[in-house]
């Protein structure tokens, strides 16, 4: 088999894998939320407003501010929202799993095996 037909064959394999259902099933949440979406355009027209107070000749730090608070309660908002965490947990997993995978090529390519991968390429001799 041509290293392409083994990559495409290797896809395959992980598009069944659980995590990566997980996580599909997890975006498609995210993208459906209402509540998300109108957190995310808000947080989006409060980042845009707070460029353009700052750019103010004469700043009204009291509007900047309230803007501020806005947009911290806004991204408090929606990173604890369970939809989000629950992306932010699936893309975690899936990761993790591309990082074993692209470690269990380099050490096939290497002969050298990562001892206790942290998956902190720094500390890893078979990347570099």
């Amino acid at each position: 088999m041509e290293i392409f037909e083994l990559a495409s064959e290797l896809g395959k394999k992980l598009k069944d894998d659980a995590r990566l259902i997980a996580l599909e099933k997890a975006k498609n949440e995210y993208e459906k939320n209402a509540e998300l979406k109108k957190y995310m355009v808000e947080y989006d027209v409060q980042q845009k407003a707070m460029q353009r107070a700052v750019a103010q000749p004469e700043r009204d730090m009291q509007m900047i501010e309230s803007i501020q608070n806005r947009t911290d309660e806004l991204y408090r908002l929606i990173s604890e929202h369970p939809v989000f965490a629950e992306l932010n947990r699936a893309q975690a997993e899936v990761n993790e799993l591309m990082n074993a995978v692209n470690q269990t090529i380099m050490t096939q390519i290497t002969g050298e095996e990562a001892a206790g991968c942290k998956h902190d390429c720094s500390t890893c001799k078979g990347c570099h």
